[in-house]
């Protein structure tokens, strides 16, 4: 993924409410959401070049302890590392476990340093963690986090990025006001590009940067691939609905 908005503990009887883009390379081969033939328990696309996942859920018949786990890359070509295994893979290792979500990151932290940068958020109904091997400064990582409305993109948890702003607030605005997934689909579906004075500065072009800033990617060979409302229930299994995008 490359933008979540979440809103944790927020809503009563929802402890979880995502909506997420993924951005991909078009020419990178994906699986559409659904149930792994593997593992049928895990609700996930899946990457079909090293085999991970961006963003799932575990579903099973009458059973509400669903997990959920999502990751973005964090935005730092400078310290591209070619080598690097698939940080798709702690998504896919998480749901697929049985760990709690803390000792879940507890276990990947020794080895954390040979991924890329990333953003990885992970929980069930009772505790949701955020942990970045980027993010030693920030006290929130790798810890339960507090009730509130959270948004991710190539950066840190919460920094400040035009789209992540904007698409918080609304998301936040649609909350209140109870919508529907279409909403939040549409919320998803901007774009419109920032302001050259509000864009960060990540060691991509300029151009780049401009074609980046949108909520909804759109290039020759780029672009925001999937959208997905994913919700987390006190009571009931996990639901996850994605939107494919040509």
């Amino acid at each position: 993924m490359c933008l979540i908005v979440f809103a944790w503990q927020v809503v009563p009887g929802v402890p979880l409410i995502a909506a997420a883009n993924r951005d991909e390379f078009y020419a990178r081969e994906a699986a559409p959401a659904g149930p792994w033939p593997d593992q049928p328990h895990i609700f996930a696309g899946r990457d079909l070049k090293a085999g991970g996942s961006w963003m799932g859920i575990t579903q099973q018949a009458g059973d509400a302890s669903s997990r959920f786990a999502a990751i973005t890359n964090i935005r730092a070509p400078q310290e591209h590392k070619d080598d690097a295994p698939s940080r798709g893979h702690l998504v896919a290792d998480y749901l697929a476990g049985s760990l709690p979500p803390q000792a879940y990151i507890d276990s990947i932290r020794g080895g954390a340093s040979a991924y890329n940068g990333f953003n990885l958020v992970v929980g069930d109904r009772d505790h949701l963690v955020w942990y970045s091997n980027k993010g030693e400064q920030d006290p929130r990582n790798g810890q339960p986090l507090a009730p509130g409305i959270y948004g991710l993109s190539n950066a840190l948890l919460d920094s400040p990025w035009p789209k992540v702003l904007k698409t918080k607030a609304q998301f936040a605005s649609l909350l209140c006001l109870g919508a529907p997934d279409d909403a939040y689909f549409e919320m998803l579906s901007d774009t419109t590009q920032a302001p050259d004075m509000r864009l960060p500065e990540t060691g991509v072009p300029l151009e780049v940067e401009r074609m980046l800033s949108a909520v909804r990617i759109e290039s020759a060979a780029y672009g925001t691939r999937s959208s997905t409302v994913v919700k987390l229930f006190s009571d009931a299994p996990a639901v996850l609905h994605e939107v494919l995008i040509q």
